[in-house]
């Protein structure tokens, strides 16, 4: 499972908003949602972030297994 805890700790650390993202970055607020809520976003919207932000995808996703380790 994809996760997107890492994009919200760096939107701080930069000090960009969901406000500016939204109305200076033009990202929908619909693909804020489904990166709150780990859902698919496009590569693109990926893309886009990691400009916006200079950074690396690791900066802002992390895949995590859904298998438990016995």
């Amino acid at each position: 499972m994809i996760v997107y805890d890492r994009l919200w700790k760096t939107l701080k650390e930069k000090g960009i908003s969901q406000y500016k993202l939204i109305n200076e970055f033009q990202i929908s607020p619909g693909q804020l949602t489904r990166l709150r809520k780990n859902e698919s976003v496009t590569t693109h919207t990926i893309d886009v972030l990691c400009s916006i932000l200079d950074c690396d995808i690791h900066d802002i996703m992390e895949y995590k297994s859904n298998h438990r380790k016995k």
